[in-house]
């Protein structure tokens, strides 16, 4: 009898349409259960159209990015190339400046868009502690009807790994990556976009301490925080998060791949660089990239103030190419 009644009523819902009941909202670590509830509306609201699932994993993702954000407390430092040992061992880094003299310190890059210090003061924000993961731009990109590039390639069972979820994003021009993390702050409410190159160099080092390479404690050893350069393993991108922090709880700030930010490049913008909170040049023809990719030799291009100058408007996509959001604001995310 209770098979019979409980049959009745399915058959009933299917005919009269009954609704499911809606799935739990994702917990946060720094956002209450109203504001989660606030974003899940303000979702509704924008993408209406996408089916409940779509919009459930971008809640999810929104939610997420949030509670990934690291506070970066503002201050003061000395932006630049501050030069390194003549001699050093990139194992075994010394505590700049070592006690050398300033004959037996040389400049850390070969080039000269770095070499001008200059002042830099930074109000606080946050940082994202990984790289946009491939899954999330895809998702990114699917709720705007955009085809997920690449296609032939993922069907490939040798190439299946280079696609995973948790790898970095591919990247082609800046404007996406800018729009995706303007998406993440009209979604969440918060003023998100990418870093400015202060901000990232500021973050790198630790807060603007003397830092020559922005891994766990300055120093790089293959294997444990930067990748391994074994012959037999085949040097492409990693997982995020695969290996040691930065002090500040930043991963992958260098060797795996170079990132986005926000600023227009110029060879002299140090030069004439404000103090406080600089934000690159009002215009030009590229976009500063910072970090290392991992197919380079890091102990000469994985340093903390290394500077890269790209097309933003490329036509293909580069999977050594990523980014990381910033959230551009002094008050802290946590709810009570």
């Amino acid at each position: 009898m209770l098979f019979i009644r409980t049959l009745s009523l399915l058959v009933l819902c299917l005919l009269m349409g009954c609704k499911s009941a809606p799935a739990p909202l994702p917990e946060s670590e720094k956002l209450s259960p109203a504001k989660v509830k606030e974003i899940a509306a303000r979702i509704d609201r924008r993408h209406g159209g996408l089916s409940s699932e779509m919009r459930r994993r971008i809640l999810e993702t929104v939610v997420r990015s949030v509670d990934n954000m690291v506070f970066i407390e503002g201050g003061e430092f000395e932006m630049g190339d501050f030069g390194i040992p003549c001699e050093y061992d990139p194992s075994d880094m010394c505590e700049w400046p070592c006690g050398l003299a300033p004959e037996e310190m040389c400049p850390i890059t070969m080039y000269t868009d770095d070499d001008h210090l200059h002042k830099v003061r930074l109000s606080s924000f946050y940082l994202s502690r990984y790289h946009t993961t491939l899954g999330h731009f895809d998702l990114f990109r699917t709720a705007h009807g955009k085809e997920l590039y690449k296609l032939g390639q993922r069907q490939r069972k040798d190439r299946k790994d280079d696609f995973a979820f948790n790898k970095p994003a591919f990247t082609r021009n800046w404007q996406e990556v800018k729009d995706y993390c303007l998406w993440l702050g009209d979604l969440s409410g918060f003023p998100v976009d990418l870093p400015t190159e202060a901000q990232w160099e500021y973050a790198a080092r630790n807060r603007g301490k003397y830092v020559w390479y922005p891994t766990d404690d300055g120093n790089l050893e293959f294997g444990r925080n930067y990748p391994p350069r074994q012959r037999n393993i085949n040097p492409r991108v990693f997982p995020v998060g695969s290996f040691s922090p930065s002090p500040l709880g930043l991963y992958d700030m260098v060797g795996n791949v170079k990132e986005w930010v926000s600023d227009w490049y110029a060879e002299d913008y140090y030069k004439k660089s404000p103090i406080d909170n600089p934000t690159g040049p009002a215009t030009g023809t590229k976009k500063v990239m910072r970090g290392t990719p991992f197919f380079e030799t890091p102990w000469q291009s994985a340093h903390s103030v290394m500077r890269r100058a790209e097309d933003p408007e490329r036509d293909d996509y580069y999977f050594t190419s990523g980014f990381r959001c910033a959230v551009n604001t002094d008050q802290k995310l946590h709810e009570p």
